[in-house]
């Protein structure tokens, strides 16, 4: 096989290099459509919108068509995470396999899973069915 010359290959690195900001924008854009849709399906399911409850000690994340909304959090120490299915035919878990906590009990349509933080931290975690294949994973970040 023929080599390539050097400014070819420089050219399709520069080429492919340049396509990754626009994969990374597309998936921002979809993740925002899906989170915008996923407080839609919450408001007609009667559920909590996702974000910081009017107490300021609560915290709500949407699961929904494969994602974690919002995907990043951002909450002070000692706030409570509620995450809630809002999928109607899909289960989901929430797992800090990470940090080597175990998997909760899988959450269908309506289900909640609450626990709180009061250690200031990143926390990954993702769903156990769904991160591998449809890359359902969220951070949580704990902030002092």
């Amino acid at each position: 096989m023929p080599k390539a010359p050097p400014l070819v290959l420089l050219a399709l690195l520069a080429e492919a290099a340049a396509a990754f900001p626009a994969l990374a924008q597309n998936k921002g854009s979809e993740q925002k459509a899906i989170c915008l849709e996923a407080e839609a399906e919450a408001a007609n399911q009667g559920v909590s919108p996702s974000g910081p409850a009017q107490n300021g000690k609560d915290f709500t994340i949407l699961l929904f068509k494969y994602r974690f909304c919002p995907q990043l959090a951002r909450v002070a120490k000692g706030t409570s995470v509620t995450w809630i299915n809002i999928d109607k035919r899909t289960s989901h878990s929430v797992w800090f396999k990470e940090a080597g906590k175990d998997e909760s009990e899988r959450l269908f349509n309506a289900d909640t899973w609450r626990i709180s933080f009061e250690k200031p931290g990143t926390y990954h975690y993702l769903c156990g069915p769904h991160w591998e294949k449809e890359g359902m994973i969220g951070t949580l970040e704990v902030l002092p």
